[in-house]
């Protein structure tokens, strides 16, 4: 396909993305060409937008949640076909020659490229994308609600794995997108999920109430048992401190966001007793066939909010205002 797209593009951080005509991007060597049927609007698009991420290419096209369908392949591409439907992540390349990738830990790859920031990603018409990153959606997940699965769900489910598998009382802070998909998977499990949301959003409460969590409340409130472990989903530097005090002994503190506000100075007792703070970085190509293999057990909805792509600008705001239930989907080429 050729000619021209239209696309919001991030021109300097901090502004509102502009929607512009672009020239429809060709696919190189190993690539994939793809007409973009929707794209999730993610919190880490925010961190990129408002200049918390400092490392993206300009100008951008953001957008990492991506369900496409491809239009057309690069020379050497296999194992993909002309309208297969497909996924998109936030790992768009990496080497495969460094240290990190030799181990098998890709996802910290010195010399990796990531989709809506360092490459241009889904707020837009068409893309282009690494082959090897890209996952056929099964049927079920080939539509736009599907879209937060390719980061809200990925991201989730990465830092739901480095939870002991013992664990079965698990707090979710901060309440929307990923952890939406995360308490129906973890429910299906059999764990109790108690989910902690900005103070006084009672509509929040509700929300994970019906998503599957046992128990719902502010972050400030105290946890009504002792938890196994957390997973602080919000990009708050002193839920820590919190979720801390809310871990039983040896209890596991997991931190999924990309970006973080500072952390606040807090007493050693609160870390003693074999207590651990861990980041989650990125995914890996092993956290998507495992999550999409997850999915065929435990099915997941999601609740989205959709906007055409022109009104990028509107879904970002009102996830950063904490107005959005679940995610926001760009809705692209008529879907």
């Amino acid at each position: 396909m050729k000619g021209e797209m239209n696309a919001m593009m991030l021109e300097r951080p901090g502004q509102p993305l502009m929607y512009r005509k672009v020239a429809i991007p060709q696919p190189g060597p190993g690539e994939l060409q793809l007409r973009v049927i929707a794209c999730g609007v993610c919190r880490t698009d925010l961190h990129i937008v408002d200049g918390e991420l400092t490392a993206a290419k300009l100008p951008l096209i953001p957008g990492h949640e991506v369900i496409a369908r491809i239009t057309a392949l690069g020379v050497s591409v296999t194992g993909f076909c002309t309208g297969d439907i497909v996924g998109v992540p936030w790992l768009g390349y990496t080497c495969g020659a460094c240290r990190y990738c030799l181990a098998g830990r890709e996802n910290l790859c010195e010399k990796a490229k990531f989709t809506g920031y360092t490459l241009d990603g889904g707020y837009a018409e068409f893309m282009v994308a690494d082959a090897r990153f890209c996952f056929l959606m099964p049927a079920g997940y080939q539509e736009a609600t599907a879209a937060p699965l390719l980061c809200a769900g990925l991201i989730g489910f990465r830092s739901y794995r480095m939870i002991r598998p013992e664990a079965t009382r698990i707090g979710l802070y901060g309440f929307g997108a990923a952890a939406h998909i995360l308490t129906q998977i973890a429910k299906a499990q059999g764990k109790q999920l108690f989910a902690f949301t900005r103070e006084g959003d009672t509509a929040a409460q509700l929300f994970a109430i019906r998503m599957g969590a046992g128990w719902a409340g502010g972050s400030l409130d105290k946890a009504p048992e002792r938890l196994d472990a957390a997973i602080i989903l919000a990009p708050a530097g002193e839920l820590i401190p919190k979720a801390l005090k809310d871990v039983d002994k040896a209890g596991q503190v997991i931190c999924g966001g990309i970006h973080m506000s500072d952390i606040p100075s807090f007493p050693y007792a609160l870390l003693w007793e074999e207590r651990s703070v861990q980041s989650v970085a990125n995914l890996s190509r092993e956290d998507a066939k495992a999550f999409l293999q997850q999915l065929a057990l435990s099915p997941v909805k999601t609740q989205t909010t959709t906007f055409p792509l022109s009104q990028a600008n509107e879904a970002l705001r009102q996830l950063r205002s904490g107005q959005l239930q679940g995610a926001a989907v760009l809705l692209i080429n008529g879907h």
